[in-house]
């Protein structure tokens, strides 16, 4: 458990390195660990799975409260359950991304899905990394330590075909067509009316393009445990 419990937000879009990242320093740290996409997910997933029309909100939000999400926050074995069942591995598939962004828009999801990662956050004595797109801005506007990665959409692409590739298990996906879908789901996630992907005004911005995954996540620890030293003065 750490010394000084501290939350740290970590936001940003997809391929910036942000799960690694976040896994990586929350292990450094002796933390817990929060993956608030994979929630989204989770809930897409459900959606899905029960034949709602997941383009048409007012059907998504009469259901909303249905499923129960449960999320382990060892950063060494992250799990996500769905009524009890394992879903890790379907969320990641191509049709639970291609729906994420219309679900994880409906207010009435992002307003139980918050409710959720508030009271996670609060029940992480020890302190807790919570990666996502609105952490920092509207999840947990007093985290400690608030960061915002970023990187090149060619850079993102690459990432994201490679990470693809590996959960599917097929060969990477087309890297132009994987950036394409990365600058619609950029554009979704900002331009939506609830809970918009932003970067909070005092959270610290990090370009990963030509980091690698040790560098970015020795840039976080440090700028953490800068913060503990802060309250330890």
């Amino acid at each position: 458990m750490a010394a000084h419990p501290v939350i740290v937000a970590i936001d940003g879009p997809s391929g910036t390195g942000k799960s690694s990242t976040s896994r990586a320093v929350a292990a450094r740290l002796g933390l817990s660990y929060l993956d608030t996409g994979a929630q989204y997910r989770a809930m897409t997933w459900w959606m899905l799975t029960n034949d709602i029309d997941v383009s048409d909100p007012a059907a998504v939000a009469a259901v909303a409260a249905k499923p129960s999400i449960v999320s382990g926050t060892d950063p060494l074995a992250p799990t996500i359950t769905v009524d009890g069942a394992d879903v890790s591995g379907p969320i990641r598939g191509p049709e639970v991304t291609g729906a994420v962004s219309a679900v994880s828009a409906v207010p009435e999801v992002r307003a139980l899905v918050t409710e959720l990662q508030r009271s996670i956050a609060a029940a992480a004595s020890g302190g807790i990394v919570v990666e996502g797109r609105d952490i920092g801005v509207v999840v947990l506007p007093a985290a400690d330590v608030k960061i915002f990665l970023t990187a090149s959409p060619e850079a993102r692409a690459a990432r994201r075909s490679a990470e693809l590739a590996g959960v599917v298990g097929g060969p990477a996906t087309d890297v132009a067509r994987t950036r394409e879908a990365l600058v619609r789901r950029d554009a979704a996630d900002a331009g939506r009316k609830a809970s918009p992907m932003a970067k909070a005004d005092d959270a610290i911005e990090v370009d990963t393009t030509d980091l690698s995954l040790e560098q970015v996540v020795e840039c976080v620890v440090g700028l953490v445990e800068e913060r503990r030293g802060r309250r330890r003065s």
